[in-house]
C-alpha cells in the first residue's frame, strides 16, 4: 500500500514538518498540498493547490479525488478570539473539509491535529477546549475509513524549516528536560508526521491519540 495524502495546513509549523516526513518516507506515493498560499515546496512528488475559500470546494471537487489520507495541520490560535470566531475557523472549516473528502473518497484515513487537554465533553470551562472537543466527535462520526485525532502538547520542531514558530525554536533546546520531568506532554514534529504514515498504513488501536501514542505510533519504518 501507498499513501496519497492531502495537506492542509502546509505554511504552518505541524503541516510543514509533516509534509517534510512525507517527502522522506518511500511508501508516500504523491502529495496534495491544499492552501489559502503557496507553500514554496518543490518536489516531484507534490502537487499544489492554492484555494481561497475553504467553505467552498465545488471548483475543485475533482481533483481532490483519489487520496486515501489527509493530514489536517491547519489551525489558529485562540488567543483574543471570541467563540464564534474561533468555532468558525476551527470547527467550521474542518467539517465541511471533511465531509467533502469523505464525499469524494470513502476509504480515505483523517488525521486531525489537535491539542493536549481538549475537552471530549465539549462542556468544560476552556473555550478552545470545548470547541476542539465537538471537531473531535463531529469528525470520529464520519463514515472514514479511519479518523485519528492527534493531542500533542509541546512539539520539538525539525530544525531548517522555515515556518517554526518563534516560542517553539526558543524552547527546542530545552526538549529533553521536558521530556524527562513529564514525558507524556512533548512530541517530535518528526514523529508527529511519522505517525500520521503509519496510521494510514496500519490502523491504531485508538481513535485519540496522546503524546505517547504519538511517540509510540511514529517510529519510522
Amino acid at each position: 500500500m501507498k499513501v496519497r495524502a492531502i495537506i492542509f495546513g502546509a505554511t504552518g509549523m505541524v503541516g510543514e514538518g509533516v509534509l517534510h516526513e512525507c517527502l522522506l518516507r518511500p511508501d508516500v506515493e504523491s502529495i496534495l498540498v491544499l492552501g489559502r498560499r503557496a507553500c514554496g515546496v518543490q518536489h516531484g512528488k507534490i502537487r499544489e493547490i492554492v484555494h481561497r475559500d475553504f467553505l467552498d470546494f465545488s471548483s475543485i471537487e475533482n481533483e481532490l479525488k483519489g487520496y486515501n489520507a489527509c493530514f489536517f495541520c491547519l489551525g489558529v490560535s485562540s488567543v483574543g478570539k471570541k467563540e464564534d470566531e474561533y468555532r468558525r475557523v476551527t470547527y467550521d472549516l474542518t467539517l465541511h473539509a471533511a465531509q467533502t473528502l469523505v464525499k469524494l473518497n470513502p476509504g480515505m484515513t483523517f488525521c486531525y491535529i489537535s491539542g493536549m487537554g481538549t475537552d471530549s465533553t465539549e462542556k468544560g470551562r476552556l473555550m478552545w477546549a470545548r470547541v476542539k472537543g465537538k471537531t473531535e466527535n463531529d469528525l470520529m462520526k464520519l463514515p472514514f475509513k479511519g479518523a485519528y485525532m492527534f493531542r500533542p502538547g509541546f512539539i520539538k520542531p525539525i530544525k531548517g524549516l522555515k515556518n517554526t514558530l518563534a516560542f517553539a525554536k526558543i524552547l527546542a533546546p530545552l526538549y529533553p528536560v521536558f521530556k524527562f520531568l513529564y514525558s507524556k506532554g512533548v512530541v517530535t514534529l518528526e514523529h508527529v508526521g511519522h505517525s500520521m504514515i503509519n496510521v494510514t498504513l496500519t490502523g491504531y488501536d485508538k481513535s485519540i491519540l496522546e503524546c505517547e501514542d504519538i511517540m509510540r505510533l511514529g517510529k519510522r519504518r
